[in-house]
Formats: structure tokens, sequence, C-alpha cells
């Protein structure tokens, strides 16, 4: 008897384990597109990133951040590639 209750306090302790850890996983969030004059409330910067390019064009680019709640999101814009800032 007492195996048996050792084995479902176990049980549950993982499923419970597991559930906070999909909890806290930030990968799921979904990038949301930027519109002009759109309130952006950014606590910290995680990362700035966009597609590697010689031409000077426009390029879709990602940044990750904080919000002011302290919860994680993302948001996708449009911008002149890096190396328009190489050419004179």
């Amino acid at each position: 008897m007492n195996t048996r209750i050792l084995l479902v306090t176990a049980t549950l302790a993982c499923t419970a384990y597991a559930g906070l850890a999909q909890a806290n996983d930030t990968t799921t969030a979904q990038a949301v597109p930027y519109h002009y004059g759109m309130p952006l409330h950014v606590s910290k910067v995680i990362s700035l990133t966009e597609p590697d390019t010689l031409d000077c064009k426009v390029v879709k680019a990602d940044m990750k951040y904080i919000d002011e709640t302290g919860k994680p999101a993302e948001i996708t814009y449009r911008k002149l590639s890096d190396a328009c800032e190489n050419q004179g």
C-alpha cells in the first residue's frame, strides 16, 4: 500500500513539474507585426535579429523583449538592412 502511495505522489510531482516547465517556455510566443503608432512597453530588449545581406534593402527584423509587466514578447518590423550603413 505504501509503495502505491509513493508512486502516485511521484507521478503527480513529475506532472506538476512538467506543467511548470511548459508555462515558463517563451519560445511559443508569436511575434506580433509592428504597425505605425503601436505603443511598445519595452522594459528590456533581449535580442535584435535580421537576415544577413550584402545589399542595401528593406528586410524583416525581429525584436525579443521583456515588457513592463515582466512577460516576454516578440515583435517583427521592417527596416533597412545593416548593409546600408556601409554605403556612402
